[in-house]
């Protein structure tokens, strides 16, 4: 039987919307989104479970299921629905939380000590929720770790047995990629006379842009040839540094700045052939694993969600400890690049095709709703 599964985004840009959208082409049930513009962040959080309640409360034909985001008051939410809502599952979808998502300093909110309550939002979203998915076993264990420390800063009745409720109730299910749209724009063979590094991440002070040039400018000094695509988003406040290295760079740079549609960043991607990755801040990491199935050789730090999504027989090769790792490991990639990593790399990517991810998330659904009428029912 299909199910009609209703996706609840307050926050619909970037990965968010990517993954709602590619769920709904890659489903074998009926979903459908309930959305706002990917904009201000912290009123999404703060107000959008009211406008989105009033939609919800309009709608014609219940689902028989919600996904909402980490970005929705789940609580306030399901307030406003009660009257509506009955014996619908809700399950919260964690793209990222807001206790363990390394702020700004520049943020006026840590400053005054406002910051903490947008992880309270996200504590008592997991709270009400049936059920829970997180993109990462790191994601997982980061929040609920970060929530025990948070929940004991308080000055009593802190919960702390709520913590084991959410773990238990928490499954992981990885971001799946369009493997699909990256076949159409194959290319026969890959240049790679000099080697093409890639940057395919937002232009953004957690994926740590300044450690990543610092290596390529050793390199450079070094006089070892390298050309350079430097892809990804930028906003109004990206670091200084991507201003100054368009400049220094000049004689490697063959791309630089937002890919014009999804056909020019798949063709960049398949043309490259080295990914160093240098983010202090990552849930997941979905442009390294499209670029790793693109046949990039990653050189990843030995943190965050990484080792968990590469097979542990390439971690000597495709892992670094610290930064002169980096610069050694990505010297000797650059010097003697070797081809046959490619198709262990697209190997590797293939596993988070959506062919695979969409099964598995509908099997998840499709058992929340079980149970959740089974408990209806007793």
């Amino acid at each position: 039987m299909k199910l009609n599964i209703l996706i609840v985004e307050p926050f619909f840009t970037g990965s968010h919307a990517i993954w709602a959208q590619d769920y709904v082409k890659n489903s074998i049930n009926n979903v459908t989104i309930l959305n706002l513009p990917g904009r201000h962040w912290k009123w999404r959080m703060h107000g959008g479970a009211i406008t989105l309640a009033e939609q919800f409360n309009n709608l014609l034909q219940l689902p028989d299921i919600i996904i909402a985001s980490d970005m929705l008051d789940v609580s306030l939410f399901i307030s406003l629905i009660r009257h509506k809502i009955g014996k619908i599952p809700v399950i919260t979808y964690f793209h990222e939380n807001q206790l363990t998502y390394p702020w700004s300093s520049a943020d006026s909110d840590v400053g005054n000590g406002r910051d903490a309550h947008y992880g309270f939002i996200n504590y008592t979203s997991a709270l009400i929720s049936d059920g829970i998915l997180f993109n990462s076993h790191f994601h997982l264990n980061s929040f609920t770790s970060a929530l025990e420390t948070f929940l004991q800063s308080f000055p009593d009745y802190q919960n702390s047995m709520a913590v084991s409720n959410i773990r238990n109730k928490s499954k992981v299910i990885y971001p799946g990629i369009d493997t699909e749209l990256f076949d159409q724009f194959q290319l026969t063979a890959k240049p790679s006379d000099p080697p093409l590094i890639i940057w395919n991440h937002r232009w953004e002070y957690d994926k740590n842009p300044e450690e990543f040039f610092k290596a390529l400018k050793i390199i450079k000094e070094n006089r070892i040839p390298f050309k350079l695509a430097v892809l990804g988003e930028k906003y109004y406040n990206s670091p200084k540094i991507f201003g100054d290295i368009q400049s220094e760079f000049r004689d490697q740079i063959i791309h630089f700045g937002f890919a014009e549609n999804i056909e020019d960043y798949a063709k960049i991607l398949q043309s490259g052939s080295i990914l160093p990755v240098t983010s202090i801040q990552d849930f997941f990491g979905i442009s390294i694993i499209e670029a790793i199935y693109c046949g990039l050789q990653p050189l990843l730090p030995v943190r965050l969600s990484y080792p968990e999504l590469i097979p542990k027989e390439y971690h000597e090769i495709l892992f670094y400890a610290d930064f002169d790792d980096l610069v050694i490991k990505l010297e000797t990639a650059l010097k003697r690049y070797d081809h046959s990593i490619e198709n262990n790399c697209r190997s590797i990517g293939s596993n988070y095709s959506w062919s695979v991810i969409g099964k598995k998330l509908d099997e998840f659904m499709h058992l929340a709703v079980l149970e959740k009428k089974t408990k209806g029912n007793t």
